[in-house]
């Protein structure tokens, strides 16, 4: 996926939120330590340093939303990651994606108050969430698809 594409996606997938540009994922996608996880309609951009891996963004076209997309990209993410750790943060009212990182590990470790600014002006906690993960999968390196 082209930066982009990248951007449109996240545009679709955030709506109540202030989507990323083409040029901050292009910036993200240039670091060495930044891998993209993408699939049909949806991608996760992941950054791994020493160990620790944090997700950064993980977006589904709604049109897509509840096919096991999400789902298929934390999977095919840990099943390549060298981290030994990931955490990520996540909307209070995303109890969807709460379930969904739930299921791969992660638990509630933290809470940022007022984290996220909707664009109605409205703020939503961050719920912080951190996964051990089995290490020594696969490659520290970027992944592109």
């Amino acid at each position: 996926m082209t930066p982009a594409e990248l951007a449109s996606l996240h545009c679709a997938a955030f709506r109540s939120e202030r989507s990323w540009s083409a040029d901050e994922f292009a910036a993200l996608l240039q670091s060495p330590h930044v891998s993209l996880t993408a699939r049909p309609q949806g991608f996760a951009l992941i950054r791994t340093i020493a160990g620790e891996a944090e997700i950064l963004t993980l977006a589904v076209h709604p049109d897509h939303h509840r096919q096991g997309i999400a789902s298929l990209l934390i999977s095919d993410w840990m099943a390549e990651t060298t981290a030994q750790r990931a955490f990520l943060e996540v909307a209070a009212d995303n109890h969807a994606a709460q379930g969904l990182y739930r299921k791969h590990g992660f638990a509630q470790t933290g809470r940022r108050r007022a984290y996220y600014k909707r664009s109605d002006g409205t703020m939503v906690d961050a719920v912080l969430m951190t996964a051990a993960l089995p290490c020594g999968q696969g490659a520290e390196s970027p992944r592109t698809p």
